[in-house]
């Protein structure tokens, strides 16, 4: 058999210690290909409050609980740092009982391959309303169209960057913002 030439020309034969690692280091992209595609995308959003959010997310949205993706467990996300933080968030987001570079928080199922990842770190509103922020106009145009197809009453106040208000059931306003990077 003759010998299997590498990218480079070199010829390799299949059975050598070269050829072995060769293989091995191929089956090992591939894995990886499969792992990394195969997960879901994780849209995030800051909230001021995480129990209020909870209630709105799981209560009036009818939204389903979902595991921590396996790749948040490699802190690939989280590696991005705070450095480059809005005004919107709360200077005492250190302080916070979830700790920004945590998979903690509340996640749920927000299309088949979508997952939202709900943080606490967001300052208060205007007149102390509760108030959800996200940098991706996708995850929140989402979420409108749930709260919009659930009937929950709401009024658009801006369209670029998005941002509307919705009430809870406790008739507590939610300022739901997109903050653009």
């Amino acid at each position: 058999m003759p010998p299997m030439l590498l990218g480079l020309g070199l010829p390799v034969d299949i059975l050598s210690t070269q050829g072995i690692m060769v293989m091995l280091l191929v089956g090992y992209a591939g894995a990886m290909w499969m792992f990394l595609s195969s997960a879901p995308k994780v849209y995030t959003v800051m909230v001021s409050d995480l129990e209020t959010a909870r209630r709105f997310y799981e209560g009036m949205l009818q939204m389903q609980t979902a595991d921590v993706p396996l790749h948040y467990y490699y802190n690939y996300e989280q590696t991005l740092g705070t450095a480059a933080i809005d005004p919107v968030f709360s200077s005492s987001m250190a302080t916070s009982s979830q700790p920004y570079n945590s998979p903690d928080g509340l996640w749920y199922q927000l299309k088949k391959n979508t997952q939202l990842h709900v943080i606490s770190g967001a300052s208060r509103g205007h007149r102390d309303r509760h108030r959800h922020v996200c940098f991706d106009h996708d995850c929140l145009e989402q979420i409108l169209m749930r709260v919009q197809t659930r009937g929950v009453r709401c009024k658009i106040r801006r369209d670029t960057p998005l941002n509307f208000l919705v009430k809870d059931y406790d008739g507590q306003v939610i300022e739901m913002a997109e903050v653009a990077n």
